[in-house]
C-alpha cells in the first residue's frame, strides 16, 4: 500500500527527470509518469531512454526496478488515481492569433486542466511545473489546491540540480498583497541562482534551449500589455542580439572563408544546443547551419547525441516550430544532398574546408587534429563558437582559427581589416 500517489502529465525533459528522482528518493510513494505519446512511454519502459542525461539512466532502472516509477498512456486512470498531480507539459510560443511570437500559447495546460477536473472525484493538489507566467492558474475549483513549482532544471546537470537544487520556488494562492514586495528579498532570491555569475558569462555563438527565448517572448508580451513598453523593448533586445550574434558567426565564417562557401564542405561538430543533453530545441546550430546552406555549403554534421533524423527535422522546420507536435509531425524532414550527418567525427572532417564547432562537447578537445589537419582541404579553418578547443595548438599544426573573443589569427586579421 503506497503511501501516497502522484501522477506527472507529461514525459518530456522536465517531467520524467524530475518523477524519476521523487521516485528514487522515495520508496513508499507510487510515481507514474503519464503521457498520450505512446513510443516516448515504450521508450521510458526501455533500456534507451528517449532524453540523455547524466545519471539518469541509473536512477530510473533503479525506481523501475523497485517498482515505484511507472510510465503509462493511460492518462486518465492514473490521475483519477493520484492524490498529487504534476502537469509539465508544453507551453511554447504562439505562432498565430493574439501575441503571436511572444504570447505563451497555454493549449496544452488547458486540455490538461479540463481533463483533470472532468476525470477527477477527489480532492487532488496540482502542481504546475511547466514554466508559464503568474496569472496562468486562476479559478481553481474548491476541490482542488493549485500550486506553481517551476522548474529551474539546466539540462545536462538535471540530476544533480534535482538531488541539490540552489533554490525551490513554490506559489500558491496569494495571502499578501503584491504591493508589499519588497526589492531587498527579491534580489537576494534571484541571487541565490548560481547560473548568475561565472557559469553563464562565456562567449559562445548564442544561448538555445527549450526556454530561454521562450519566456524572454512571454514576459516581453506580458510587459506590454500591462503598458510598459520600455521594458518590453529591453527585453526583446536580448532575443534580438541573440539572433545578430548567430548572424554574424555566419557572416565571419563566409568572409574568413574568401566572401565565397559555395560548393565547399563544412563540417559542424556539436548539434545539441548545449554539451551533455541531446536537446536541439532552440540551438543556435540550426541557424548556423542554415545560414551556411543558404550560401550554398556542403554541410558535415556530427553530434555524439543527436540523431540523424532530428537533426533533418531541425533544418527543415521553421521558427517556433519545434515546439508544436502537429505542426513538426507535417514537416518534411530535410533531405537535401548538401546534408551529410555522420557517426564519426573524424570521418565527417575528412575533404572538408573547414570545422564549426558548435556545442561545447569535451571530446571535441580530445580529438587528433594531426590527422584530421592531414584529410582536410587547405587552407584548413576552424571557427571555434565554443572556445573549447587549443587554440595555439591548432595553429601550430597549420590551422586558420577563429574564436570568439580572443585575438584574431594573423590571416584573417588581415582579411577582416
Amino acid at each position: 500500500m503506497w503511501a501516497l500517489k502522484i501522477a506527472c502529465i507529461g514525459a518530456g525533459y522536465v517531467g520524467g527527470p524530475t518523477m524519476a528522482m521523487i521516485a528514487y528518493k522515495c520508496p513508499d510513494i507510487e510515481v507514474t509518469v503519464v503521457d498520450i505519446n505512446e513510443a516516448r512511454i515504450s521508450a521510458w519502459k526501455s533500456d534507451i531512454l528517449p532524453i540523455y542525461e547524466p545519471g539518469l539512466d541509473h536512477i530510473v532502472k533503479a525506481a523501475r526496478d523497485r517498482g515505484n516509477l511507472q510510465f503509462s498512456s493511460d492518462v486518465t486512470k492514473h490521475v483519477a488515481a493520484a492524490d498529487i498531480i504534476f502537469v509539465s507539459v508544453n507551453t511554447p510560443t504562439k505562432v498565430q492569433g493574439v501575441g503571436a511570437g511572444k504570447a505563451a500559447d497555454l493549449t496544452y495546460w488547458e486540455k490538461a486542466a479540463r481533463m483533470i477536473a472532468t476525470v477527477s472525484t477527489t480532492s487532488k493538489i496540482v502542481v504546475e511545473k511547466s514554466t508559464v507566467l503568474r496569472r496562468n492558474c486562476r479559478d481553481p475549483s474548491i476541490h482542488f489546491e493549485i500550486l506553481s513549482n517551476p522548474e529551474f532544471l539546466a539540462e545536462g546537470t538535471a540530476i544533480a540540480d534535482l538531488e541539490s537544487p540552489d533554490r525551490v520556488l513554490i506559489g500558491g494562492k496569494e495571502t499578501v498583497s503584491g504591493r508589499r514586495a519588497d526589492v531587498q528579498q527579491v534580489g537576494h532570491a534571484i541571487g541565490t541562482d548560481s547560473r548568475i555569475g561565472h557559469k553563464f558569462l562565456n562567449a559562445s555563438v548564442g544561448f538555445g534551449g527549450s526556454c530561454f527565448q521562450k519566456d524572454i517572448l512571454n514576459l516581453v508580451y506580458i510587459c506590454e500589455t500591462v503598458g510598459l513598453q520600455q521594458v518590453a523593448d529591453y527585453w526583446h533586445s536580448v532575443v534580438h542580439i541573440n539572433n545578430y550574434q548567430k548572424q554574424r558567426f555566419v557572416g565571419r565564417i563566409i568572409e574568413a572563408m574568401f566572401n565565397t562557401i559555395s560548393g565547399k564542405i563544412v563540417t559542424v561538430l556539436g548539434f545539441a544546443f548545449k554539451k551533455d543533453t541531446g536537446d536541439t530545441r532552440e540551438t543556435p546550430a540550426i541557424d548556423v547551419c542554415k545560414g551556411l546552406l543558404n550560401d550554398n555549403a556542403q554541410l558535415h554534421i556530427h553530434d555524439p547525441k543527436v540523431s540523424e533524423a532530428q537533426i533533418r527535422q531541425d533544418l527543415a522546420t521553421s521558427p517556433f516550430q519545434w515546439d508544436h507536435p502537429g505542426t513538426v509531425a507535417n514537416c518534411k524532414a530535410a533531405e537535401r544532398d548538401s546534408i551529410r550527418v555522420f557517426d564519426n567525427a573524424v570521418d565527417a572532417c575528412k575533404d572538408s574546408h573547414a570545422i564549426v564547432v558548435l556545442t561545447e562537447w569535451k571530446e571535441f578537445a580530445k580529438y587528433d587534429y594531426t590527422a584530421i589537419w592531414d584529410t582536410m582541404v587547405k587552407p584548413a579553418f576552424i571557427f571555434d563558437g565554443r572556445n573549447v578547443l587549443d587554440h595555439d595548438h591548432l595553429r601550430s599544426l597549420g590551422f586558420i582559427v577563429y574564436a570568439l573573443g580572443k585575438p584574431l589569427d594573423p590571416f584573417i586579421q588581415r582579411i577582416y581589416s
